[in-house]
This record gives structure tokens, sequence and C-alpha cells, in this order.
């Protein structure tokens, strides 16, 4: 008789503070690549020249767009509860003084969080999506590299996003949360 994989150990999951000792004590390296994800260490993928150049072109279209509006934060941490820590490739941010230098922000403070997936597609629908609809995130943009799509995610319900559809004009898609305002991402792909 086989027994579940489960029963044969224990995994230990770290808080995010623990997870920022860590960084602190250099057990992580200046150049990994590494996110907190319901309390396990994640490795993220290498980003290559095709996703670095669209989180540039999207950090500077989305600047354009908000001005002042909205703070545009390009790979920074986002603080999910006590286990998650992940780092979106943009959020909107709603404008704050310090801009966040005394805490990272948290789900009230993302009006939109975007993945742009090309290693990733299959992690960021599965794992990151969902995390982001648990904790109450309005609204999550995936930029498919490959298949050439936007989907825009809005309305979290347990794991999942009330209304998903596939962005199909992008010469004005509207920007959550900010009323009336839209960006042009026709060149995105």
């Amino acid at each position: 008789m086989s027994t579940p994989a489960a029963d044969l150990y224990r995994r230990h999951r770290f808080t995010a503070e623990e997870y920022h000792r860590m960084g602190e004590a250099g057990l992580f390296g200046e150049d990994d690549r590494v996110e907190l994800i319901e309390g396990e260490i994640v490795e993220m993928t290498p980003i290559g020249s095709r996703h670095a150049g669209t989180v540039i072109r999207l950090n500077r279209l989305l600047g354009q767009a908000v001005g002042n509006g909205a703070i545009v934060a390009t790979q920074s941490p986002l603080r999910l509860g006590a286990a998650s820590e992940p780092e979106p490739d943009i959020a909107l941010l709603r404008p704050r003084d310090d801009f966040y230098t005394t805490s990272h922000p948290g789900p009230a403070d993302v009006l939109l969080l975007i993945e742009v997936a090309e290693a990733s597609l299959r992690y960021d629908r599965e794992v990151k999506i969902p995390l982001y609809a648990r904790h109450g995130i309005a609204a999550v943009w995936l930029v498919d590299l490959a298949g050439r799509e936007l989907t825009a995610h809005q309305h979290p319900a347990g794991d999942g996003y009330q209304q998903t559809r596939v962005v199909t004009d992008l010469a004005a898609v509207p920007l959550p949360g900010l009323s009336d305002l839209t960006v042009d991402l026709s060149g995105l792909f």
C-alpha cells in the first residue's frame, strides 16, 4: 500500500518576515530571482530580451497614460498576507507620498497588476493569477508573448476572476481604477 508523498514529509512554510531576514543574512545572491509564494521560495524564470523589452515598453506607455494618477512599479515586491511576496512585472499603484519606501504595497494599493509571460505562461495562469484573486487584487492583465494575446481579469472571486476576456482592440485599453483613462497598446506585439 503506497503512502501519499504529503504523509512522508512536512514542508516548512516561510513567512514574509523570515524571507526578508534570509535576504538580509545574504542567503540570496544579488542576482537571484526568487519570490515568496504561499510560504515557499520559488525561483523565477530568467528574463529574456523580448520579455524585458515588453516590460520596458509597458512601463513607458503606462507612465505616459497615468501621469500623476498612479505609480507605475516594475518588478517590485507586493505583500499578499503573511506568506506571499510576488514581484509582478508591472503594478499600477495608488499614489502615496512616500512612494512605498516605508512598506511594500498590499492588495488595497493595487489598481492593476500585469504579468508578462514568455516561459512563465503556465505558472502565471495556474499559480499567480489565482493567488492574486485570493488576495482581492481587482484587476490583472496577462500578456502572452508567444500567443500574442492580452487577457484581462477583473472582479476576483475565490481562486479566480468573474470576468476574463481577451482584449482584441489594443488601441484604447481602459485602465482599471482610473476613470476614463486608456492606454494605446497597439504596438505591444
